[in-house]
């Protein structure tokens, strides 16, 4: 299933994918989260460490794609 990125304060609906800053434990994360019917499907909460590291891989494999 293909999910659709949505930002916080948007309409869950069901193949969206929500991203936002939560606080857990006086920590902060980013999270992301895939909906299916309105429930949460599942989650992933990233430090920021994490979210950088993820985000330099996610460009480099963007910079792979050939169109």
């Amino acid at each position: 299933m293909a999910y659709r990125i949505e930002f916080q304060d948007s309409n869950i609906e069901s193949g969206t994918a929500d991203i936002h800053r939560t606080d857990c434990d006086g920590k902060n994360y980013i999270a992301i989260t895939l909906y299916d019917d309105g429930d949460i499907l599942t989650s992933l909460w990233l430090d920021k460490s994490t979210a950088i590291k993820f985000a330099k891989t996610l460009r480099t494999e963007i910079n792979k794609i050939v169109e």
